[in-house]
């Protein structure tokens, strides 16, 4: 088949500047995906609702001292969760959730800085063409997107709840996926690679399977908004059933397979053997086109994140599990994204 380089137009300091701003891109996902390792820790040790303001600029400083630290608990106590679930707590023990979530917001905060002032630098130094200008804007504006749907989240547990909108929680998960996706396929674009043409099919295939793997992340958000992942410890039935006991609610709505456990449990299983189903599809497909090796690190992710998630499933969701669950959830979608980009038309 013939092969050619990506037709991506390069920056304007040519094939030099191009593989910088991968670098710094692919630097940009890994540290997107420490921020979504570490919104997973705060929402396993119960972290998200500690700091119930939200000052963007002033809450980079933490507590300096004791009368700052009992002015955050204080303000702490005055929420549901602190009346229904944490109520007694030290004040040492507010500390530990306090820097989980401080920690978290401290770290969007680094993201921001480490994209603008790089991004700065390329347009200084004109190192970036008007399209890929446009494209990093657009990417920068969608990040403080993200801190405003963060806080749109963390404030729907603030008042009537104990715990933030499972909703909200996929939404603000979702955005974080598709900033990390997007970047991903941008620094792919821009590092230097051979490209083999692929069929139509394949290509359409790779995307839908790329989807996929976005869905499923979405999926299980809504697991770890409702700690679903607690719950059916058991596998490959959920207590003894395909169909788990408890899907809808009595009387049943439209919305419950977003609101019982067993819901987004089962949801997230069936889309864990759908995905895996597409993978061996497509390596099959792959196989026939010059593909395979890209295919094959699809298919190997699936199966590894499907194994662990079963184990994490078994263990009923321990911390560490659950983190490393969330990784290889992204990994997945890097490979499953490196898979659609070769696939592309050359």
């Amino acid at each position: 088949m013939a092969s050619s380089m990506s037709s991506t137009p390069s920056p304007a300091g040519g094939a030099r500047s191009s593989r910088r701003i991968a670098i710094w891109l692919f630097f940009m996902c890994g540290l997107i995906a420490a921020m979504v390792i570490v919104g997973g820790a705060t929402r396993l040790t119960d972290s998200g609702l500690s700091i119930v303001e939200w000052r963007p600029v002033t809450g980079a400083i933490p507590p300096l001292n004791e009368a700052d630290w009992l002015s955050e608990f204080e303000k702490y106590k005055t929420i549901p969760e602190y009346e229904q679930v944490n109520f007694g707590m030290s004040l040492a023990e507010f500390k530990q959730i306090y820097w989980w979530e401080w920690g978290h917001r401290l770290l969007g905060r680094v993201i921001g800085f480490a994209f603008l002032l790089p991004l700065i630098f390329f347009a200084a130094t004109k190192q970036l063409t008007r399209d890929l200008s446009i494209k990093l804007a657009g990417l920068f504006v969608l990040g403080g997107m993200q801190g405003a749907l963060g806080w749109w989240m963390v404030s729907s547990g603030l008042a009537e709840r104990i715990d933030v909108s499972q909703y909200r929680l996929a939404a603000h998960l979702s955005l974080a996926v598709l900033l990390f996706a997007a970047m991903f396929w941008l620094a792919l674009d821009l590092w230097p690679q051979q490209k083999r043409e692929a069929p139509k099919a394949l290509r359409a295939g790779a995307l839908a399977l790329a989807a996929g793997v976005f869905l499923q992340m979405v999926l299980g958000a809504f697991v770890a908004g409702l700690r679903a992942g607690r719950t059916f410890n058991t596998w490959p039935l959920m207590d003894g059933k395909f169909f788990p006991d408890g899907y809808f609610n009595t009387p049943a709505t439209f919305h419950d397979p977003f609101e019982t456990m067993a819901a987004v449990q089962f949801n997230h299983r069936i889309g864990a053997y759908l995905l895996a189903g597409a993978a061996v599809w497509f390596y099959v497909a792959a196989r026939k086109n010059g593909h395979e090796p890209r295919a094959r690190y699809v298919l190997a992710a699936v199966l590894a994140q499907i194994a662990l998630g079963i184990w994490t499933v078994l263990a009923a969701t321990p911390i560490a599990l659950g983190l490393l669950h969330q990784a290889g959830a992204l990994m997945v979608l890097a490979a499953a994204l490196y898979a659609a980009h070769g696939a592309k038309r050359a």
